[in-house]
């Protein structure tokens, strides 16, 4: 079995190379939604076929690998079915669904998920009911879970496995709303961002500052690589409050440029020694 990040890396090529290929988001989230459903098909044969080897790997894979691949499925075809009916872009009609979008996840979020025993459990980052929530047969019923538990695959589903994917699903649904409202109206319920952070702007080009997100995002280094380009790019949009627009084709020219393909970060670079050297 493929280890978590095996799975991210495969799934985060898998996003770059469908934005290349699409040109509207609709495309590229039914696209995603087609390569993870299978990705995900193909694991479940993969599982009932070879199994696991100690407990704690199918709990590792329950908990962390088969909610990555779900909660994207859940997050890219919630994308296509809100992109198929909103509005035309722009105006009135198209900021009030948006923001209804927004209140109903929310609504969604405080009935069904942050008020559960087991996301505080979860968001705790504690271990010690794993094998209850995690290991296939442990479901109790006693708990009064959803009807949708005598649904589930119990050769493919712990019940809980499905509860992590949905809170993966609901924060990147979030984010996504936010980018489709004005970022500066929702910048304080994202980064809490004070007032003292309004001289605080970005002055160099939008390509610029492109390219800098995707070096961080290459790198792995924000939040151990877990988060996409997307969620990146709305943080930088609202702390600096500049819309960037389709950072993907814009990134994508960048790598088809003469010369230097990383001029800002070949000048930030220049720039750092030549700051060190006056230091000395």
């Amino acid at each position: 079995m493929k280890s978590l990040n095996a799975i991210i890396s495969e799934i985060r090529i898998k996003e770059d190379q469908v934005s290349r290929e699409t040109s509207h988001l609709i495309d590229e989230a039914y696209q995603m939604t087609l390569y993870l459903k299978e990705l995900l098909n193909t694991t479940r044969e993969y599982i009932l076929k070879e199994g696991f080897k100690t407990p704690a790997e199918e709990i590792e894979f329950f908990r962390d690998i088969k909610p990555q691949i779900l909660g994207q499925l859940i997050y890219y075809n919630k994308i296509f079915r809100i992109e198929t009916v909103c509005p035309v872009k722009d105006g009135k009609m198209y900021q009030k669904f948006f923001a209804s979008q927004l209140g109903q996840l929310k609504q969604e979020f405080k009935e069904h998920i942050c008020g559960s025993h087991f996301y505080r459990y979860y968001r705790s980052g504690r271990s010690d009911r794993d094998e209850e929530y995690f290991m296939r047969g442990k479901i109790n019923y006693r708990d009064g879970l959803n009807s949708y538990v005598f649904e589930i695959d119990n050769q493919f589903s712990t019940y809980y496995d499905s509860k992590v994917a949905r809170i993966m699903a609901n924060e990147l649904i979030y984010t996504y709303l936010l980018t489709k409202i004005n970022p500066e109206e929702h910048s304080g319920s994202l980064l809490n961002t004070p007032e003292s952070t309004k001289d605080i702007f970005w002055t160099d080009s939008k390509n610029a500052l492109i390219e800098l997100i995707y070096a961080l995002y290459a790198s792995g280094v924000i939040s151990h690589g877990k988060i996409g380009i997307r969620k990146i790019t709305l943080v930088f949009q609202i702390l600096f409050r500049v819309p960037l627009g389709d950072v993907h084709h814009s990134f994508h020219r960048m790598k088809d440029r003469a010369g230097t393909r990383t001029s800002f970060l070949d000048h930030l670079k220049l720039s750092l020694e030549q700051y060190m050297d006056k230091e000395l």
